[in-house]
């Protein structure tokens, strides 16, 4: 599930301790929530208006409202949702009852995993409810078109159903020398084809009901109704009238040169096919596999360094060079497999009638063919490695897109780990593969510390209030293998193996550094740094900040820590512990994400947070948000009077901007006003 999308969750229960819990628990996983609560009728349909929930989890035992009621209350609302029953325990009878009163999934407290697959479960068929309604509409719409688009065509067009005509537009009429449709009702196409051809006509007509692919254009002798022929080139497509299955027939009457066709669809600088045309054969191989096809597999072929052999061969050789690497490519294929240029240097190839063992044979002969070749330009000679990155291709996968992002995933993964690597996408061993992913690149963290191979981006953060000084959020990356890598790759593997701590005291040294270096300069600066909840734990961390801060000649309030809200709810007391030390040393703390739970100002009763960094889900179209509007300015009210300070991270527009200092917020933080730059 895509983790930047908000989940909106109408909480039907007693405790908000509870409710508090599970939104803990999905933003712990990478999850964005907007949550409400409501315990009575009237609060269901205020929160059905105004928060308009994705999924709905009810609570049996919140005893002011029966699953009956509720599930009248939402079909009355109209809206497609998931209503899920949350419960500790079920038994066979619960559950009937929960389903036969309206519940579409039972999701179990007491097991974190279940009610998190629960969730993302509903949240994705939802999706691809509203998906498919959007589709749909897309479809009437489409159809409505190209039945104008067909009526003002100057190709003849009919559609034709078990051989009768069903459809066929005016120029269709015009050459066969009818006045009205009326006069082609019951008349089978095969009566518009000279005899001579009529066989052979007749056995494409039975190929395709058999559900065949269309051939190339066929050419006959068309039969006008005065009896006289024409020289036609006739192409058929499966379609689909007013619902029903049928074939789409063109009748041409100029010959088209097949020779013209075939040679635009190449690439001319590889001879391979160009984009366009390999993406219908992957359209084709798709649609084949949604018919139980097997041993297909789409693979990626990229040359390792592509750019920097670019800039040492010259621009001039660049073509040359990508033309002898695509032959060295379609030099490997069989004589059913398929390759074409999809992207500058991206080769795309379909491999048909292989196991997974010979696809990695393959694989592997390739790259042997690559790397140990010689490639020839002019006066000079190199050598060059490839990246190949792929996937399988079954009935599961068998979405064009979705099987393009997971090639593309594959090849990045193959890249990531240096040149000359492949990597092939399996749901089947997608776990395997997970598990040898993570041993590398625990090995790449490990070196990162040993070798200080982190480095630390930092985005200001402009004050609205004229407040004095320099303010800038820290961001850290990994120097990985081919490039920066994003914290949100490899945190959670360093979080599972307790390195988090270690990457912690790294960033905040390197942070103090820059702000004595700043202090120097006549740049005095406040550093926001992100710290990760096992750090709490650590018990000799601030003192091993102070003695840095001090030894740098800094000020306390120049260093302000800051965690999610979600992370400190859960992590309370020693949160609460940890904060209050921090704040006895002269420091200050910031509470990110803020206003994601259902009641994020009764966490201030035990954190002492000096910034409130409000949370990205509210930033999102602010312009067009009335409710993200309000709540904003609610949240920067409420701060005001608690004398805490507010940031608005992820601003996206000035238009955002000018809202944001309307509502009060004090900080404002974005890519709109600042891309991240390198620390130094």
């Amino acid at each position: 599930m895509k983790t930047d999308q908000v989940i909106k969750i109408l909480f039907i229960e007693k405790s908000v301790e509870d409710a508090e819990q599970i939104i803990s628990l999905l933003r712990n996983s990478g999850i964005a929530v907007r949550p409400a609560r409501a315990t009575s009728a009237e609060q269901v349909n205020a929160a059905l208006d105004e928060l308009g929930p994705d999924i709905v989890l009810y609570d049996p035992a919140v005893g002011t409202l029966e699953l009956r009621e509720v599930t009248r209350l939402l079909d009355g609302h109209g809206r497609d949702l998931s209503l899920v029953a949350l419960v500790n325990q079920a038994d066979n009878v619960t559950i009937t009852e929960l389903f036969v009163n309206g519940a579409r999934a039972v999701a179990l407290r007491s097991q974190p995993r279940q009610l998190m697959a629960v969730v993302q479960r509903e949240f994705e068929a939802l999706n691809a409810r509203r998906q498919l309604r959007r589709l749909e509409a897309a479809l009437r719409e489409s159809e409505r078109r190209c039945d104008a688009l067909l009526d003002s065509s100057t190709d003849a067009i009919a559609y034709v159903h078990e051989g009768m005509h069903v459809r066929a537009n005016q120029a269709y009429l015009d050459t066969f020398g009818h006045t009205d449709f009326d006069d082609l009702l019951g008349l089978p196409v095969l009566d518009m084809i000279s005899p001579n051809d009529a066989d052979a006509f007749k056995s494409t007509l039975k190929g395709l009901s058999r559900g065949e692919k269309p051939s190339s254009p066929i050419e006959l002798q068309a039969r006008r109704a005065d009896g006289t022929n024409f020289k036609a080139s006739v192409e058929f497509a499966h379609a689909t009238f007013e619902g029903e299955p049928c074939l789409q027939v063109v009748f041409r009457r100029q010959q088209v040169d097949t020779n013209v066709i075939a040679q635009l669809q190449r690439d001319p600088v590889t001879g391979l096919f160009n984009r366009a045309r390999m993406l219908e054969c992957i359209d084709q191989a798709v649609a084949a596999a949604t018919e139980g096809t097997k041993g297909q597999s789409l693979l990626l072929v990229e040359p390792d360094n592509w750019q920097a052999i670019v800039t040492g061969v010259g621009l001039a050789k660049a073509d040359e060079l990508l033309a002898a690497f695509a032959n060295r490519v379609e030099s490997q294929l069989g004589t059913q497999d398929t390759a074409g240029l999809l992207a500058e240097h991206t080769i795309g190839v379909l491999l048909h009638t292989r196991n997974d063992e010979n696809i990695k044979q393959w694989i592997a002969s390739l790259q042997q063919a690559i790397a140990g070749g010689i490639f020839d330009l002019g006066t000079r000679s190199i050598t060059i490695t490839a990246s190949i990155g792929g996937s399988l291709l079954g009935e599961k996968n068998a979405n064009t897109e979705l099987l393009l992002n997971q090639a593309s995933q594959a090849l990045r993964n193959a890249q990531s780990q240096g040149g000359n690597r492949s990597d092939l996408h399996d749901p089947a061993a997608r776990e395997k593969a997970d598990e040898e992913r993570e041993r590398y690149w625990l090995g790449v963290i490990r070196q990162a510390l040993t070798q200080n191979d982190f480095v630390l981006y930092h985005q200001q953060t402009i004050s609205l209030q004229d407040a004095e000084g320099e303010f800038s959020e820290i961001l850290l990356r990994l120097n990985g293998p081919q490039g920066e890598v994003l914290p949100g790759f490899f945190m959670p593997i360093a979080e599972k193996h307790q390195l988090t701590p270690a990457i912690d005291r790294w960033v905040l040294n390197q942070a103090i550094e820059h702000l004595r270096a700043r202090d120097r300069n006549g740049s005095p600066t406040t550093f926001f740094v992100k710290l990760t909840s096992s750090s709490l734990e650590d018990t000799e961390l601030l003192p091993w900040v102070a003695e840095r801060l001090k030894k740098a000649g800094l000020k306390h309030g120049q260093l302000v820590l800051e965690m999610t809200e979600s992370k400190v709810v859960t992590s309370l007391r020693p949160a609460q512990q940890f904060i209050q030390d921090w704040k006895k040393l002269g420091g200050q703390f910031a509470l990110e994400q803020f206003g994601s739970g259902l009641n994020s100002f009764q966490l201030l009763n035990h954190i002492d947070a000096d910034y409130l960094k409000i949370d990205r889900s509210y930033m999102a179209d602010l312009p067009q948000q009335a409710e993200s509007q309000k709540k904003v300015a609610e949240i920067c009210r409420q701060a005001r009077e608690l004398n805490k300070q507010t940031i608005a991270e992820w601003v996206e527009d000035a238009a955002s901007t000018s809202l944001l200092f309307a509502c009060g917020v004090d900080f404002v933080q974005g890519n709109f006003l600042q891309e991240p730059q390198r620390l130094g």
